[in-house]
């Protein structure tokens, strides 16, 4: 069927709908009680959300579990890594989900911000193709560290690994990313879509990503929080601490987004895990 042009209102309606908390099933009930027919819903409400359309239906099977490694969740009430007490302040099964209290110290953020910030240019998200974009959905400024780059880059890294009981190279380089008022990442998933094209380039190196952290570098005065609009959680960031979530291919429940800062700016550092390695580990 070909793809109809998308009204603005009717986008952000669906945006904002999912930010305050309604599954993406009920958007697409909601649409169709005003009219819309399910076919064409459906694929308006996954170009939206840049989701594959057969995740809206709910007789289609999922894709299934990517075949390589699994991380380690961490229990409650925590541990201790690298010297450091890390608290699990909340823990959810759908999506694998902790928040993680205590996981960088202030210096190490304030570090981490200071080595970026030289190096910051417009955020990009990865095509079809597995090439570097820029998204209109993705407003901040980024960059990335290379792996065991620095000391600190390497600290983080075996924390991680540690905790996460996954080798340093099943990880994407660490990427910072910087959002000043209004800047924002709308919907989406971190899984790469086995339906799009690129996915068999995308994959190639390190296969299918299988778990995320985003760590909070600084605490915003206002919003820049990272919602979960299917399970109706919004994670406050705090400095220091860290939001860890588990997917397979086609888990719905982990559709996630950086929420509006409303006032000050934000600063994050994110590391997407695969479930093979991504590349040689550092010496």
């Amino acid at each position: 069927m070909k793809s109809l042009p998308i009204r603005p209102e009717l986008r952000e309606w669906i945006l904002s709908t999912t930010r305050a908390g309604h599954s993406v099933q009920a958007v697409l009930k909601l649409m169709q009680e005003t009219g819309y027919d399910p076919r064409q819903s459906r694929s308006i409400i996954a170009t939206v959300l840049n989701m594959p359309v057969t995740a809206l239906d709910a007789r289609a099977q999922k894709p299934g579990r990517a075949p390589g490694r699994r991380t380690r969740h961490p229990d409650a009430p925590g541990t201790v890594v690298d010297g450091r007490a890390i608290h699990v302040g909340v823990s959810m099964e759908s999506p694998v989900l902790r928040v993680l209290n205590g996981f960088l110290s202030d210096q190490e953020c304030q570090a981490l911000i200071d080595q970026a910030m030289p190096r910051l240019q417009r955020a990009k998200t990865v095509d079809s193709s597995g090439k570097q974009q820029v998204d209109a959905r993705r407003t901040s400024e980024g960059m990335f560290f290379g792996i065991g780059e620095s000391p600190l880059i390497r600290n983080i890294e075996r924390r991680i690994a540690t905790l996460l009981s996954i080798p340093v190279d099943h990880g994407e380089g660490l990427q910072v990313l910087h959002y000043l008022p209004g800047q924002q990442y709308e919907p989406h998933y971190d899984w790469f879509d086995p339906e799009q094209p690129g996915f068999a380039a995308i994959t190639a190196k390190g296969g299918q990503r299988i778990a995320s952290l985003v760590m909070y570098l600084n605490t915003p005065e206002a919003g820049g929080g990272t919602a979960f609009p299917e399970v109706g959680l919004t994670v406050t960031a705090l400095r220091g601490s860290a939001v860890y979530f588990a997917y397979d291919t086609g888990d719905t429940a982990s559709l996630h987004a950086g929420l509006p800062v409303q006032k000050g700016e934000k600063w994050i550092a994110t590391k997407w895990l695969r479930e093979q390695p991504f590349q040689l580990a550092p010496r």
